[in-house]
């Protein structure tokens, strides 16, 4: 009977260590579980991620199986889109095999600058010049107006030095020329009005010194400028005139540069040295100049503002609207564009 209790004590612990190795084995499947659960859920996202592109593989559970069918898939589509682009790639081909004088049609307005697409030709407008009215105006502005010309235009074929330095000889351009326009009737005007700014006196004289200053930057414009020159060689199809083309070309744009080096570098020695010498004679007059040449570089800067408006009325519905005499009111824009 001695015997009995410990008896009872060791089957106690023998439960015990029983229920223990159990429970440490729930505890340790529940972790393996989770870590299982997690992994498959880290490598869900991964495949998530890598095929984000096709939407609908999203949604297939990582398994062998689905592996197999996801490949298979990624595989047809690839196949297909090889073969869509062999297609067009071919047809393209054969455009350019069979007509020489269809090439521009395969290209994107994109492609093209505002020079390019506000000279085309007509049957090619129509098919490549897809912009709006705003479009148009913001194009001729960029080429018009002096400061976005300068600053804002980057797709052009023009040397940005030449465009800085054309931007500063037409101010100092229009600084001189004011200069020239005073008189001795504007002297003793001056004189009289105790030298108080008199602007409806002044306007005359601000729309000669406007016109004097666009006519001469239109000069400079001719031997700084490159982009009609080089759109030559980019519109020629034959490779070997291109190139012959385009050596002519080399040397004539040197000969302008040099000229326009010349000729900006001896006109800046002349203003400077007109201006010190007005200023220096004139002390009283100093102001009026500043003023007349103030006002009239913000009229030569605002005027291609209004100016540019015109164009688009003609030029937008002779590509879009049906109307009678299309070509010619197409062309006629061309004209006002020129102004």
């Amino acid at each position: 009977m001695k015997n009995f209790p410990p008896k009872r004590i060791r089957s106690k612990s023998k439960t015990e260590k029983i229920n223990s190795s159990s429970s440490r084995k729930i505890s340790n499947n529940q972790i393996n579980n989770n870590i299982l659960f997690n992994v498959q859920l880290i490598n869900h996202k991964a495949t998530k991620r890598k095929t984000s592109i096709f939407s609908p593989f999203n949604r297939i559970i990582p398994n062998e199986n689905n592996s197999k069918i996801k490949n298979h898939k990624l595989s047809i589509l690839s196949v297909s889109n090889t073969r869509k682009s062999i297609k067009n790639f071919s047809h393209s081909l054969s455009l350019l095999k069979n007509d020489n004088e269809k090439p521009f049609i395969l290209k994107d307005y994109r492609m093209l600058n505002d020079q390019e697409l506000n000279t085309l030709k007509y049957e090619k407008a129509i098919l490549l010049d897809k912009r709006t009215y705003f479009q148009y105006y913001f194009s001729l502005l960029r080429q018009k107006q002096l400061i976005l010309f300068t600053f804002f235009l980057s797709n052009d074929y023009n040397l940005l030095t030449l465009k800085i330095s054309l931007f500063l000889i037409s101010f100092s351009l229009y600084f001189t020329i004011n200069g020239f326009f005073f008189t001795d009737e504007t002297m003793h005007k001056v004189y009289q009005d105790k030298g108080s700014y008199n602007i409806l006196y002044r306007i005359p004289q601000l729309l000669y010194s406007t016109l004097t200053s666009t006519i001469i930057n239109m000069i400079l414009k001719t031997l700084s400028l490159s982009e009609k020159s080089l759109l030559e060689i980019k519109e020629e199809k034959n490779r070997n005139i291109a190139i012959q083309k385009s050596k002519k070309i080399e040397n004539n744009l040197k000969i302008k540069f040099i000229i326009f080096f010349i000729l900006s570098f001896s006109l800046m020695i002349f203003f400077w040295y007109f201006i010190s010498c007005f200023c220096a004679v004139f002390i009283n007059t100093q102001i009026i100049l500043v003023k007349d040449t103030t006002l009239s570089f913000t009229l030569s800067m605002l005027y291609p503002f209004a100016l540019n408006l015109f164009p688009g009325f003609f030029r937008i519905p002779s590509l879009r609207a049906n109307i009678k005499n299309k070509e010619c009111i197409y062309n006629l824009s061309k004209i006002i564009a020129i102004i």
